[in-house]
């Protein structure tokens, strides 16, 4: 089958990949939203719901920073320096997935006090839904493409795709 390096990625080391890769953060980043749509109705700035909005959005982030830069050494610049980039529909689905991050690192930053300070809750609400809604569709960019087939754009495939992974690749 041929496959973008982000499907590849999480079909990789099974379950483990798709776990670490899709299952902890979108857990994480669907309660984010979720709470963050809780709040935006009820403006409970308290409670349950406001204490799981923070914990979520702290950890995603934080959890984002490590994936974002594991997945640049691991994964980006072998394939960049190889030149085994599998057509821009590959670019895309592994650019897009990494940028989807940055938003829910900017929120982590929000909640631990590092951006955003002079914001009252209003203004901070503002910034964790736009970042909510710049993850969502960074996040969907990625799944969509990441399914694409490169050879849609003409990637010419060889026997096996694990040929072309750079050895450290998933593991």
């Amino acid at each position: 089958m041929n496959m973008t390096h982000y499907m590849q990625l999480l079909a990789d080391n099974q379950p483990w990949n798709l776990m670490i890769f899709m299952a902890i953060p979108i857990v994480l980043a669907e309660t984010l939203a979720i709470t963050e749509l809780y709040i935006l109705f009820t403006r409970k700035f308290h409670g349950f719901g406001w204490s799981l909005n923070r914990f979520a959005g702290t950890a995603v982030g934080i959890y984002f920073i490590g994936v974002i830069g594991y997945l640049l050494f691991t994964v980006v610049i072998p394939i960049t320096q190889a030149g085994e980039w599998r057509t821009v529909i590959d670019v895309l689905a592994v650019g897009s997935y990494l940028i989807g991050g940055l938003p829910l690192i900017w929120i982590a930053l929000q909640e631990m006090g590092f951006v955003n300070k002079k914001l009252d809750r209003e203004g901070k609400l503002k910034i964790h839904a736009i970042c909510v809604a710049l993850f969502l569709v960074f996040g969907h960019v990625a799944m969509i493409s990441g399914m694409l087939d490169p050879t849609l754009l003409g990637h010419q495939t060889t026997h096996s795709m694990d040929a072309t992974m750079p050895a450290n690749h998933g593991h």
